[in-house]
């Protein structure tokens, strides 16, 4: 599934991850959430699920932006998404930790696909995360609570990275300041009455500091 024009300025926003896996499955969730709504024109969405190669292959295409959307463990409590920066830098250090990039036909996680571009000499542009923090990657059917909740508010992330606008993204302009790659959003219910919905809210309209992973 992909919607949205694919054009000379363009960017993509790639659902990634495994349904069979529990919350492995939320950036897929998370694109078919926003998969009937308008897609700006040099924007394309698109659910990959687990196939890293594919992704690869349309990346060496030329994006402007890369924005994935997928589970990202980093000790927070289940449900929490975070907005996040994934530099060249940062590729380059875990490349070296990690060493050569094999290609699997079948699946590769996002940070392989990301480095089998960068030693292909592909640049992806400017990549941004979308991240959720899951509670069962164990071999299920569905989300846990907490993260079916956090993916209304990745959906609701995203639609402000549309409102955004390409230049932004792209990195030609600065973000809105309520959307620099930052602090946690925590995942709750999606009650605008509740004082914890209000909390979350706002934290998309604080800026905070710039995180790099």
């Amino acid at each position: 599934m992909s919607t949205g024009a694919v054009g000379p300025r363009r960017v993509l926003f790639a659902g990634l991850g495994n349904v069979f896996l529990g919350d492995d499955g939320f950036g897929v969730a998370v694109a078919q959430r926003l998969a009937a709504e308008p897609c700006p024109a040099w924007a394309r969405l698109a659910d990959y699920g687990i196939r890293g190669v594919h992704l690869a292959y349309d990346l060496m295409a030329g994006y402007d932006a890369t924005v994935l959307i997928d589970v990202d463990q980093r000790g927070d409590a289940p449900g929490t998404v975070r907005l996040l920066e994934i530099g060249s830098e940062d590729r380059a250090e875990r490349r070296a930790d990690d060493g050569p990039v094999l290609v699997d036909p079948h699946g590769m996680q996002p940070q392989r696909v990301l480095d089998l571009l960068d030693s292909c000499g592909s640049a992806p542009g400017r990549v941004l995360l979308v991240g959720c923090e899951p509670a069962d990657l164990s071999e299920r059917m569905g989300l846990s609570p907490p993260v079916e909740t956090a993916v209304e508010v990745a959906a609701e992330l995203v639609r402000q990275l549309w409102a955004a606008g390409h230049a932004a993204l792209a990195g030609a302009a600065p973000l809105p300041a309520g959307l620099m790659p930052g602090e946690p959003i925590p995942s709750v219910a999606e009650d605008p009455a509740d004082p914890l919905a209000v909390e979350a809210a706002s934290l998309l309209d604080e800026q905070v500091r710039e995180v790099r992973v």
